[in-house]
């Protein structure tokens, strides 16, 4: 079993910057992608960014490519989502999520545990 909290979230206005984590417990880590996500009312969640094991690959969705960037510092279990040049469009919740192979996906149902979300929330 792994535990995903994520932290982070909030209200900002359009063209800055927030920084989610995601932090894990639980079953090993380290050997895991991570991915994260985001959904709004009433709209399916879609891919976000995912990473792999080790931290040297990642991928991101067309709609966040130069702006956000993923990261994971396995000594503290903990995966980061870097939010810059953000969009009212940016507004949902943010969920990350792990799955039990190493490879990076950005396909949600690929992913065995998720967190719970965090609101971000992009004012114009």
């Amino acid at each position: 079993q792994v535990q995903l909290v994520e932290s982070g979230g909030g209200l900002v206005q359009a063209g800055g910057s927030l920084r989610l984590s995601c932090a894990a417990s639980g079953r090993t880590f380290s050997y895991n992608a991570m991915g994260w996500f985001r959904q709004v009312s009433g709209k399916e969640r879609e891919f976000v960014a995912a990473i792999n094991f080790s931290g040297d690959r990642t991928q991101y969705a067309d709609s966040v490519k130069g702006r956000f960037s993923v990261s994971r510092d396995n000594a503290k279990n903990t995966v980061y989502l870097q939010m810059n040049s953000l969009k009212p469009e940016d507004t949902a919740n943010y969920y990350c999520a792990t799955r039990q192979w190493s490879a990076a996906s950005n396909r949600r149902t690929d992913y065995d545990y998720w967190g719970q979300g965090t609101q971000v929330t992009v004012s114009s």
